[in-house]
């Protein structure tokens, strides 16, 4: 069962001097599936910020259903079972590691206290904060307000977690570290969606996809199946007379044509390799140029 399912979603805004009506969101249609990491993802002004808002009750659809853990609409229960993680969190900066997180574990009415202390424990372990546990929080570095905003988030064991730009702004080190707890937390069952803007990190990271495209549903499925559809290609690795040669085979159904005509010239074959787009490059044709929907 989906933790959340959207189905015809549409919003539309007044603006300007004059209000005119503009459709920000148009007849969306995607699944939020538990265990699984879903990309979110769109240019400036694809409709992300609304979609993620509409999700979360912060603002009301035009029409269309929202369903939560099979039941419909956001409910207190439903709220219960989500954790959110926004593109700029306000962090109290005089309040401690520790003490922020039991600050937000106690927001929660499924804690008893010493389940928070030991959560909030557990969790600075797991962000690789403990060592900062008792510093104040405007002594955090960018990467460590990210990580514990990300404890925060997670504090009171959602079911589902949105998380709008998790690792904006930190150093490849911290995105990786970041990226590799946000699957550790998929594969323990937790539903996450994700919107961010750094495409290697979601390429590493994500299974399923949704991508919006001036707030319209230009693609909705795996993410190894839409890159695989965006084109795939092979490259050769040859060496001869001590020199190294790269070959690209278009058709793969050249490959064998091509092993025996650099053998017969006397090439060695050192890699064979199948190479597909990058989801950076998939997302620039699709989510941005708008070449084709898929």
């Amino acid at each position: 069962m989906a933790v959340v399912s959207v189905r015809d979603l549409k919003k539309s805004y007044r603006k300007g001097f004059i209000p005119k009506r503009t459709q920000v969101l148009t007849g969306l249609n995607f699944d939020i599936q538990p265990g699984v990491v879903t990309g979110f993802l769109g240019g400036n002004g694809a409709g992300k910020t609304t979609t993620m808002k509409c999700l979360l009750g912060l603002v009301f659809p035009d029409s269309g259903e929202l369903t939560y853990f099979g039941q419909p609409g956001l409910t207190e229960a439903a709220k219960q079972k989500i954790g959110f993680l926004p593109e700029r969190p306000y962090f109290y900066e005089h309040l401690t590691g520790i003490e922020f997180l039991r600050f937000y574990g106690q927001l929660s009415i499924k804690m008893s206290s010493a389940q928070i202390k030991q959560r909030s424990e557990d969790l600075l372990k797991r962000v690789d904060l403990w060592h900062a546990k008792d510093r104040l929080l405007r002594e955090y570095s960018k990467g460590m307000l990210q990580k514990v905003g990300l404890a925060q988030a997670l504090i009171h064991r959602p079911e589902l977690v949105i998380l709008d730009e998790p690792t904006s702004g930190l150093d490849p080190d911290g995105r990786y570290y970041l990226s590799e707890l946000i699957r550790e937390t998929a594969s323990e069952g937790t539903a996450v969606f994700l919107s961010s803007h750094q495409l290697n990190d979601a390429e590493r990271i994500c299974e399923q996809l949704v991508i919006l495209r001036e707030g319209r549903l230009v693609f909705n499925g795996d993410a190894s199946g839409f890159l695989d559809q965006m084109g795939v290609h092979h490259e050769l690795v040859l060496s001869k007379g001590g020199e190294r040669t790269v070959c690209r085979i278009d058709d793969s159904s050249e490959i064998q044509k091509r092993l025996k005509q650099v053998m017969d010239e006397g090439y060695e074959v050192l890699e064979l390799n199948r190479q597909r787009v990058s989801l950076e490059e998939a997302f620039v044709r699709v989510g941005l140029r708008g070449e084709q929907n898929v």
